[in-house]
């Protein structure tokens, strides 16, 4: 019995010594297996813009309403400046108060005596006014049109036979060798009624437009 018990002993020490040496290869096992996957796992150094965010980073949307409202706005402020500076723009294309006022003018034709002229001022430019003698419309009136450079009748520059009223440079009236005008600028030479005869001049001094609004009343422009 006393073999019996002494053999029981020495098989109990032996047992704790034995049972570890598994439980080590397993762990030793396991750690290699995650050792493994670590370095077969693929790295990346890429950072998404959108990490913090919250939720599922790979899947998630980023949220742009903010910045349409901010497109929008813009917008609309650069279509109100634009129309702004078209409206500025106009306003200072449009003729101002002294321009319209001398788009016309009025002549009192009761001062103006028979054979005088008178030189009146419109748009910048000099307005001759000349109130004919009889003799003068029938000289004006029997020129032969051959025998001008820029044939013209005369009742065609006039509304009045005895009113001839021309825009011209600085001719001088009563003067030249036709009895009409004369412009020292260039040497040209016209009749009674403004017609060129003589010198460089291409052209019959120019009629505007005139009205006579009452029998001694004249509107130019």
């Amino acid at each position: 019995m006393a073999s019996l018990s002494h053999t029981s002993r020495t098989l109990l020490r032996t047992l704790p010594r034995a049972s570890p040496l598994p439980i080590r290869a397993l762990s030793t096992t396991a750690s290699k297996c995650r050792a493994s996957a670590s370095e077969a796992a693929p790295t990346s150094s890429f950072d998404s813009p959108f990490k913090g965010m919250g939720g599922d980073q790979s899947s998630k949307i980023p949220d742009f309403s903010h910045y349409r409202i901010m497109v929008g706005t813009m917008g609309a402020l650069a279509a109100a400046g634009a129309k702004a500076t078209v409206q500025d723009f106009l306003v200072n294309m449009s003729a101002s108060a002294d321009v319209l006022a001398m788009a016309k003018v009025e002549v009192d034709l009761s001062a103006i005596p028979e054979g005088k002229n008178v030189l009146v001022k419109w748009r910048g430019k000099p307005v001759f006014i000349r109130h004919r003698t009889a003799d003068e419309i029938k000289e004006a009136e029997n020129v032969k049109l051959e025998s001008l450079r820029d044939p013209q009748k005369d009742e065609d520059r006039v509304k009045k036979p005895e009113w001839l009223i021309m825009v011209g440079c600085v001719p001088i009236g009563e003067a030249g060798d036709y009895g009409g005008w004369f412009c020292p600028c260039h040497g040209s030479h016209y009749d009674i009624s403004g017609r060129v005869r003589r010198g460089p001049a291409p052209l019959n001094l120019e009629i505007p437009e005139y009205d006579f609004p009452e029998d001694n009343s004249l509107v130019i422009g």
